[in-house]
């Protein structure tokens, strides 16, 4: 029995990407002296390497390589890939980088204005990295279960 007899390809390469882009995540945030519990930095935004980027990544090269790159499948996986990963990049980065600008005026006008909770984005090298995280990994996907 083959682990594709069990599980779909496609949902293993989700869950496989994003727990190592996480654990990857909490290691670099380790060693830069960032530390946090691993609980927590399952659910961090932001960071080395982009997860989102990771996830939908890995079950587009194993759509590729199941169904092929001309698939209406992969057609549609790619377009949502290009979203996901801009998103990281410009929309939820210029978010980020908007709320910690509020931060900053809040504290030197001493507000009492409750702070908001700022969400990082990522920026192209975290979103590049991710990538290749999900190009791997979906392709070891692909190969353990073909």
């Amino acid at each position: 029995m083959k682990l594709n007899d069990i599980f779909s390809p496609y949902l293993i390469a989700i869950f496989v990407a994003w727990f190592g882009a996480h654990v990857i995540k909490y290691a670099v945030a380790y060693f830069k002296k960032e530390r946090r519990g691993f609980r927590s930095q399952l659910f961090v935004s932001g960071g080395m390497p982009s997860s989102h980027s990771a996830t939908v990544v890995a079950v587009a090269t194993v759509i590729d390589l199941r169904d092929g790159l001309s698939s209406g499948l992969f057609g549609v996986a790619a377009l949502f890939a290009l979203i996901v990963m801009y998103d990281a990049m410009k929309v939820r980065r210029s978010s980020g980088e908007q709320g910690t600008a509020i931060h900053a005026l809040i504290k030197e006008q001493r507000s009492s204005v409750k702070t908001p909770i700022v969400v990082k984005g990522h920026t192209p090298l975290e979103v590049a990295l991710g990538s290749l995280l999900g190009v791997i990994i979906g392709t070891i996907v692909f190969l353990s279960t073909k």
